[in-house]
């Protein structure tokens, strides 16, 4: 289920099914790096929008963690941790947090959720036919560590 009105009053009926929360992380670089940026949101973009629709009644999709990449040193954790605190207290039972950002890899600790980092795969030069099955091969081992996730908190 999408952060959308319709999606998200379905979750509302059925909480009990859906129990795991997917938070896209986006680091916005302004200046010197900004296509890579862009490049990195659009490919977490594409592999959460596909995700979701795998586990669509499993899994809600959060609208983007958006922060600046130039951010004060530890601003983006604490209002990460904010955003993970109400996730909980709202009742889902897993959070996994998706990025291409290496830097979140120092800071899995200090969060609940899961961090899965993947590097992100040039798409700019690739026609939509071409990206899916690029995307799609990403899912499947997603697939794969969610079910792990799954079953280990059961």
């Amino acid at each position: 289920m999408k952060w959308i009105p319709q999606d998200v009053e379905t979750y509302s009926n059925a909480k009990e099914y859906v129990d795991t929360a997917v938070v896209p992380l986006y680091s916005v670089l302004v200046g010197g790096g900004i296509k890579q940026s862009a490049a990195a949101a659009e490919f977490i973009t594409l592999l959460t929008n596909h995700l979701e629709r795998q586990f669509t009644g499993r899994i809600l999709l959060f609208p983007p963690f958006t922060y600046l990449e130039q951010e004060q040193e530890g601003k983006e954790l604490t209002d990460l941790q904010s955003w993970e605190e109400n996730i909980y207290t709202a009742g889902f039972k897993h959070v996994f947090y998706i990025t291409s950002n290496l830097e979140w890899r120092r800071k899995e600790g200090e969060l609940k959720g899961s961090l899965i980092w993947i590097p992100a795969i040039p798409l700019e030069h690739m026609n939509d036919s071409q990206k899916l099955p690029v995307i799609d091969s990403q899912v499947k081992q997603l697939l794969t560590l969610f079910t792990q996730k799954w079953h280990e908190n059961e």
